[in-house]
Order: structure tokens, then sequence, then C-alpha cells
């Protein structure tokens, strides 16, 4: 009985532990399964990189970007180029630079073209003591000057009181309106050209209105000799003032700048 006893927990051991036959087989289907894992790991990115290499493969296309969007612009309709156009340069600019500024440098001297006076800004400024009684009078104003200029004016306020004229600090008594660059080239030409001939009785502006250092003012009556201005809307006639600040250091170099603009002032006598 022990002998059979022994036998059977012998054979019982055998049974419980795998022999070397079958963990070499178990070993073999493991580095199988992992070797067929890592080479479709290997694979899969030569799988995906096969695209890359054909859109390498691709030609590019001719031309930068900005030769593209020329061509395009220059394929669309003839309206559209119209609007990508630059407005045109201000003539009396142009006169300035190709006339006013040689003539200049040879009747005074100049040796710089920089020397030469040009003027800086132009100020219409309209004044309206009426506007303590008549709240509407600001408002067609302002709708003058703008419509003169093409610019919104400001209004300008006391600065302090004055009983006799019944003004407090901060009243709105006027308008006015600073133009500079293009648009004062564009008003000048305007005004010179095709306001001026339109004042009643225009015999020539009087050559009083200088201050001594080069700048210029003068009174206009009234604000219809602008043709921007139609009489029919107009409630009243109003004057305004019109001033011309240059760079020059005497009167008579702006005088003579002011005269090749076309400006047309009385003869010395």
């Amino acid at each position: 009985m022990p002998d059979n006893e022994e036998e059977m927990e012998q054979s019982d051991q055998e049974a419980a532990e795998p022999s070397a036959e079958e963990t070499s087989e178990t070993v073999a289907e493991v580095t199988e399964s992992t070797g067929e894992e890592a080479s479709e790991a290997t694979e899969a990115p030569a799988e995906e990189a096969a695209p890359a290499r054909r859109r390498a493969a691709r030609t590019p296309r001719t031309g930068t970007r900005a030769a593209r969007g020329a061509a395009a612009v220059a394929d669309a309709p003839g309206d559209a180029s119209a609007e990508a156009e630059a407005p045109p340069s201000p003539r009396m600019r142009d006169l300035y630079r190709e006339e006013i500024v040689p003539t200049m440098m040879r009747e005074f001297g100049f040796t710089n073209p920089m020397q030469v006076p040009r003027i800086q800004k132009i100020v219409l400024n309209i004044g309206l003591g009426e506007a303590l009684t008549n709240g509407r009078a600001m408002e067609s104003a302002t709708g003058d000057l703008t419509a003169i200029t093409g610019q919104k004016p400001i209004v300008t306020r006391a600065r302090k009181s004055i009983a006799g004229f019944k003004i407090r600090e901060g009243n709105p008594i006027g308008t006015c309106v600073t133009l500079r660059g293009t648009r004062m080239y564009h008003f000048l030409e305007r005004f010179i050209n095709m306001s001026l001939p339109r004042i009643r009785d225009f015999r020539g502006i009087p050559r009083r209105g200088f201050d001594g250092r080069g700048n210029f003012s003068m009174g206009i009556r009234e604000q219809i000799i602008f043709p921007e201005i139609d009489y029919n809307d107009i409630d009243r006639i109003r004057g305004l003032q019109v001033t011309i600040t240059t760079t020059a250091q005497d009167d008579a170099v702006a005088t003579r700048m002011l005269e090749l603009y076309g400006m047309p002032f009385v003869r010395e006598v």
C-alpha cells in the first residue's frame, strides 16, 4: 500500500507540473505572437508614411500668393479695379511743387526748396451771437460749414462771462472747422476758382488782411457764394471768416505765394 501511495503522489505532482515540452511550446507561441505584433507595429508606420511620400511627389503651385492675388485682381471686372484706384492728387499741390517752388526760389534767392513757404492750414469760422436766443442757429451754421468743407465743424464756447453781451462762460457762440492736407488744397481750388467770382461787385481781395507774420484773413459776407449751399435750404444769410495760415515770415513772401496760387488781390497803385 505505501508503495502505491508514493506512486499516486508522484503521478499527481507530474500532472500538476507542466512538462518541458509543453512549456517550450507555450514560449514559442508567445514569441510568435509578440513577433507578429512587432511586425505589425513596424509595418504600420510604413503604411502611414506611404501617403506622405505620395503627397510630396505632387508638383507645387506656380507663383507666390501675392502673384496669385494680383492675377485675381487683374481678372476681376472693371468696377472693382476702379474702386481700388487711389483718388487723384490735388491740383493745387501739384501746382505748388512744379511751378510755385521753382518760381519763388528764383525770385527770392532761396537755395533750398524747404525754404519756400507753404500753406499749413485753412480755418473757417462763423460767429453766432444769435445762438443765445435762436436755438436752431447753431444747427444751421454747422450744416453750412459741413456742406462747404466736407468736414464736421466744432462748436466754440465763450471763455469768460461778459455781462454787456449777456454771455456766460461756456455758452456756444460760434462754430469753426480746420482744413489740412488734401481737403485744404481741394477747398483752396474751389474757393479761388469758383466761390470768389460769385461775390457781387467783386473787384479783388484787399491786401490789408495780412497780420505781419505771413497769415492772411478775409471776411465773406454771404455763405451763398459757395456752390455747395442751396439758397432755398438756408434760414438766413450769414457771414464767415477764412484764415490762411502759412509758414512765411514776411507778408511780401506770403502775398507772392498766394498770387502764384491764383488769389485775385487788388492791384497796387
